[in-house]
């Protein structure tokens, strides 16, 4: 069997072992979160030996360069002296603002200490000094000088409720990344958005909508934010404005259970869609929030005949426990 060589100890791997597995089987305290190859939390640096290329898929070019990989789906064929993750790949950062955005919505700011490019709408993972992570999409703007995230308490959360309930202003955290693919690119000014969330998929789309503004996008976008009642929607006065502000954006709230006083679309988010643009040949659609809510509307958009090459999504994943 492959051993693993990490902080001067060996540790044997099972057949078909990971290497954050592994880690953890043996006591080690690695940081991970969905520990589906997807958040970058459990990223670590092969030092010596070769990693499976599978365990690099999706990493920046420049951090595969370095041996950068991710454990939780990198099963070696052979002994790998692995270490942590260097500078170059987290960046610190203080904790600037915190604010409600709703009943279970935390809006938090992070200012880093060194210049960290990203594109709205991808995420980054938030390291607290514990080792403790957990990945959010960015809500922000890169000349706003923060990054926004907006994070929903989740029951029993070690994040969500530290954020909630006992993180200060001015706290220091390490922020690892930008990944992710779900953000607008400049370009086909004339082609029609459509932004679908659910709860705190809003995160992403607020920063994707805010950037095609910005940058000039000509042609109509329509944003769909859903939730299960009226108070799982946020940022209704803000998007309302930009609304209002910019003719050729729609914003459209819709809850399953609306109060009988409430003027909101109600059903399912994938039918409130549908019902109003049953054909989106030549569209561009973004979508974010659970996993299945994804997948779902993913294969409706394109059977209502929207390209896939033109349809981004990002998941959001539980953290694994």
């Amino acid at each position: 069997m492959p051993t693993i060589e990490f902080e001067a100890r060996r540790y044997e791997l099972a057949p078909n072992e990971t290497v954050l597995d592994g880690l953890l089987r043996h006591g080690q305290a690695v940081p991970h979160s969905c520990k589906s190859g997807v958040c970058g939390s459990c990223m670590m640096r092969a030092a010596n030996g070769d990693v499976p290329p599978r365990a690099q898929a999706g990493l920046k070019d420049s951090w595969k360069a370095r041996g950068y990989f991710l454990s939780c789906v990198c099963a070696p064929a052979a002994d790998l002296a692995i270490a942590t993750v260097g500078a170059d790949a987290q960046v610190a950062a203080r904790i600037t603002a915190l604010a409600r955005l709703s009943h279970d919505v935390l809006r938090v700011r992070l200012t880093c200490e060194a210049p960290f490019d990203f594109q709205p709408g991808q995420y980054i993972t938030l390291v607290r000094d514990n080792g403790l992570a957990r990945s959010y999409s960015i809500a922000s703007l890169p000349h706003e000088g923060e990054l926004e995230l907006h994070v929903r308490r989740l029951p029993n959360g070690r994040m969500s409720g530290w954020l909630h309930d006992t993180a200060q202003v001015g706290e220091a955290v390490r922020v690892l990344g930008p990944s992710g693919e779900c953000f607008y690119v400049p370009g086909r000014e004339d082609q029609p958005l459509l932004l679908i969330g659910t709860g705190t998929g809003l995160a992403p789309l607020y920063g994707i909508l805010r950037h095609a503004l910005e940058a000039g996008h000509r042609a109509a976008i329509h944003l769909f934010h859903g939730a299960v009642r009226s108070n799982g929607l946020y940022l209704r006065d803000e998007l309302q404005t930009l609304a209002e502000t910019h003719p050729h954006f729609e914003y459209t709230p819709a809850v399953l259970q609306p109060e009988p006083s409430e003027n909101l679309s109600a059903g399912p988010i994938d039918q409130v869609v549908l019902t109003r643009f049953p054909k989106l040949t030549g569209w561009r659609g973004y979508v974010c929030g659970d996993p299945s809510l994804v997948q779902m509307l993913k294969k409706k958009l394109f059977l209502s005949g929207m390209a896939s090459r033109d349809i981004y999504a990002d998941a959001f994943l539980p953290a694994a426990l």
